[in-house]
C-alpha cells in the first residue's frame, strides 16, 4: 500500500510509527508545514518527508488526514483536484463529519472517518470507523491498516463523538488512574520506579483478563473480593469517595465539550 499521512503531528506520527513497525506501507509520505521536525524519519526505508501535501497525494493511494480541525478545509481544497477514484481518504479529524468532507471533495470519493488513539504507535489502538456510501466499498482497506495497529470496529457516525471520548480521550483517563495507583503505591513504601511498574502491569493484566476470558468486570472482581477482606474494603471506600460516578461524569463532561466544538 502507498500511504500518505497529511499532517504528521502527535497522532499522525503515532500512526506512522505503527505503520513503520508493522511494515504495512510499501511507501509512506509524511507531511508537515515544518518538515524539518520530521528529519529522523528520513532514516527509514520507503519513508518520504515533505511539506508539500500535493506531492504526497500524487504519490499515494491511501490518504490519512491528521491535521488540526481548523486546517482540514484548507487542506482538502488544496488537494481535491488530484483525487481519483483509486484514492481512499481516511480522516482522523475530531468532529469533522463525512457530509462536510463530501461538500469539499465530492460524494464520489471513498471517504472513511476514523477515531484511533495514540496507543496506535505500539499497535494497541482502539479505532472506531464509519464511512460514506462510496467509502463502504473500500472500508476493508482501512480495516486492513488499523487491525494491524490494534483493534477496530465499525460504528454509526452519530456515535463517533462518544467514541472519541471513550477511546481517544480515554487514554488520558486511564493514564491518570495509573498515575494515581502509582502515587498510592509510593505512599505505601515503594520506590517510584517499582510503583509505576506494578501499576502498569496490573492494569495490563486486568484488561488482558477481560479480553481473554470474555468475562464481565464484576465477575473478575468477585474472584478477588473475599468476605471481610481488604479488597472489598478498599473498593467500598473508593465508591464512597465517588470513583465510578466521577469517571462517568468525566466522560459525560468530555462528551458535552466535544459536542460544543462540533457545533462551532
Amino acid at each position: 500500500m502507498k500511504i500518505a499521512i497529511i499532517g504528521a503531528g502527535n497522532l499522525g506520527l503515532a500512526i506512522a510509527k505503527g505503520l513503520i513497525s508493522t511494515h504495512t506501507a510499501k511507501s509512506l509520505y509524511l507531511t508537515k508545514r515544518n518538515s524539518s521536525a520530521l528529519e529522523s524519519y528520513k532514516a527509514h526505508e520507503h519513508v518520504v518527508v515533505t511539506s508539500d501535501n500535493r506531492e504526497a497525494v500524487a504519490n499515494a493511494d491511501v490518504l490519512i488526514f491528521a491535521v488540526q480541525p481548523r486546517h482540514i478545509r484548507e487542506v482538502l481544497t488544496e488537494i481535491k483536484d488530484l483525487l481519483t477514484e483509486n484514492h481512499v481518504i481516511i480522516s482522523t479529524i475530531t468532529g469533522f463529519k463525512l457530509k462536510e468532507m463530501e461538500e469539499i471533495i465530492g460524494k464520489e470519493q471513498h471517504i472513511i472517518r476514523t477515531m484511533p488513539n495514540t496507543a496506535i504507535s505500539v499497535g494497541k489502538s482502539m479505532t472506531c470507523l464509519c464511512a460514506n456510501e462510496k467509502g463502504k466499498k473500500r472500508i476493508e482497506v482501512a480495516f486492513s491498516i488499523f487491525k494491524q495497529l490494534g483493534t477496530s470496529i465499525e460504528i454509526p457516525e452519530e456515535q463517533m463523538q462518544a467514541a472519541t471520548v471513550i477511546c481517544a480521550s480515554g487514554i488520558a483517563f486511564w493514564m491518570r488512574l495509573i498515575r494515581a495507583t502509582t502515587q498510592g503505591a509510593i505512599q505505601l513504601g515503594f520506590e517510584s520506579k517499582e510503583a509505576l511498574e506494578m501499576s502498569m502491569q496490573t492494569c495490563l493484566g486486568a484488561a488482558s483478563l477481560l479480553v481473554e476470558s470474555g468475562q464481565h468486570p464484576e465477575q473478575e472482581i468477585d474472584r478477588v473480593t473475599t468476605p471481610g477482606g481488604c479488597t472489598i474494603e478498599g473498593l467500598n471506600e473508593m465508591e464512597h469517595q465517588g470513583l465510578s460516578s466521577s469517571l462517568i461524569q468525566g466522560l459525560v463532561t468530555s462528551f458535552e465539550k466535544i459536542s460544543e466544538i462540533s457545533k462551532d
